[in-house]
């Protein structure tokens, strides 16, 4: 089965777009990396030596920004169903970070120190009913709080990608219950007439 052409609509965005152009001049692969980016700046999330893991990471640009940010003696420890072109100093499994013998695999990689900081970009598979689409996206943002538990060290981080709509205050709500403090981003690289957000939740206790 061939896959369905990109619309001119999204050719002309994807090709006006300034992050697109900018991500391609930089050689990241994504506009996504802007958005961590904003945020990095803004709240100094990544730090030299860090253990960062970051969830659904192809095509790369986070777990690439997060790689320059940690240097030679950071980690970064990546994960997705999808594949993903090498990255230097990523450790990438292909794979559902849900299924146990994937996240054995990850939970070896971060060591026993644990995770500094968890990112994750990710998004559900979209049907385009959106009382479905969210259901699911709160869903899937609950399992990475679960994966937080396991993952992450005292005082450790998460930021991860959400959708405005039903479930996202108790969802910030549990957030609250594991950390000491939860806060809202929507960086300036996140499409105008996008519902997605970022929650930047911080200092992770036990």
């Amino acid at each position: 089965m061939s896959k369905k052409k990109p619309s001119k609509e999204w050719l002309h965005k994807q090709n006006t777009d300034q992050y697109v152009k900018q991500a391609r001049e930089s050689h990241y692969r994504s506009r996504a990396i802007y958005k961590l980016q904003e945020i990095d700046q803004r709240d100094k999330l990544i730090k030299p030596n860090y253990c960062v893991v970051d969830l659904g990471s192809a095509p790369g640009s986070w777990s690439q920004y997060a790689s320059e940010r940690v240097g030679a003696k950071g980690r970064v420890v990546a994960v997705d169903i999808l594949p993903m072109e090498a990255v230097d100093r990523v450790l990438f499994t292909l794979g559902d970070f849900t299924d146990e013998a994937v996240e054995k695999t990850l939970m070896e990689q971060i060591g026993e120190k644990k995770a500094d900081l968890v990112i994750s970009d990710m998004a559900p598979n979209l049907t385009g009913i959106r009382v479905t689409d969210q259901a699911r996206s709160i869903g899937l943002a609950e399992i990475v709080y679960d994966f937080c538990q396991q993952a992450l060290k005292p005082g450790g981080n998460l930021l991860i990608k959400l959708f405005e709509g039903a479930g996202t205050s108790e969802y910030r709500q549990l957030l609250k219950e594991g950390f000491g403090k939860v806060m809202t981003r929507k960086p300036g690289a996140s499409r105008d007439k996008s519902r997605e957000f970022y929650i930047l939740a911080l200092s992770y206790r036990l």
